[in-house]
């Protein structure tokens, strides 16, 4: 089977082929990392993520002809990935989210008990989170990943900066009160 790379190669005329190899090669090995987790925290599998940054990278071969226009090649790929993430898990229904996902949050060198433990709690945190209204859930989610600020998730969402910081502060504080909550009855 085909890599993208190599179908990217294919799709491109002869005297492009080496130097947009190199570039598809380059964003490949420069954002399939970060784009894997924005697809994880969405879809809590890691063939369904796998498969998201996949289509992310189909999404460049398409628009190849177009690549020199893209203002933040970092930011515009995150919203790929993000809006293909959010169409798999809408037709995925909550039940059949990876179970072992929970299990994968949890310390490796954890005494069993605990882990399983553990993993109960993060469960539950998970499922809090899914019950946050869907805008506080989706910047909950991508604020997570530590490597986009307030510019670059206003820029993904398009919303402004202090739309974001407020829609992060109403989904941590919504989010610690269900817990807290929770953890006392």
């Amino acid at each position: 089977m085909p890599t993208v790379i190599e179908d990217f190669n294919l799709a491109l005329p002869m005297q492009h082929s080496a130097r947009s190899e190199t570039d598809l090669a380059s964003l490949v090995a420069q954002y399939s990392g970060l784009l894997f987790r924005v697809a994880h925290s969405v879809l809590r599998s890691r063939s369904e993520a796998e498969d998201a940054v996949q289509d992310t990278f189909v999404r460049v071969l398409e628009h190849r002809r177009t690549l020199h226009s893209v203002r933040d090649m970092r930011v515009w790929l995150v919203r790929i990935t993000w809006n293909l993430a959010l169409d798999r898990r809408r037709r995925i229904r909550p039940d059949q989210i990876d179970d072992l996902f929970a299990a994968t949050l949890v310390n490796p060198g954890t005494p069993a008990d605990e882990a399983l433990h553990e993993a109960q709690r993060m469960k539950t945190i998970l499922r809090e989170i899914d019950r946050l209204p869907k805008k506080e859930r989706q910047i909950l989610l991508l604020s997570a990943l530590d490597e986009l600020g307030t510019t670059e998730l206003a820029a993904v969402t398009g919303r402004s900066e202090s739309a974001v910081r407020a829609l992060l502060f109403r989904a941590r504080t919504r989010l610690r009160t269900r817990l807290e909550k929770g953890a006392s009855v």
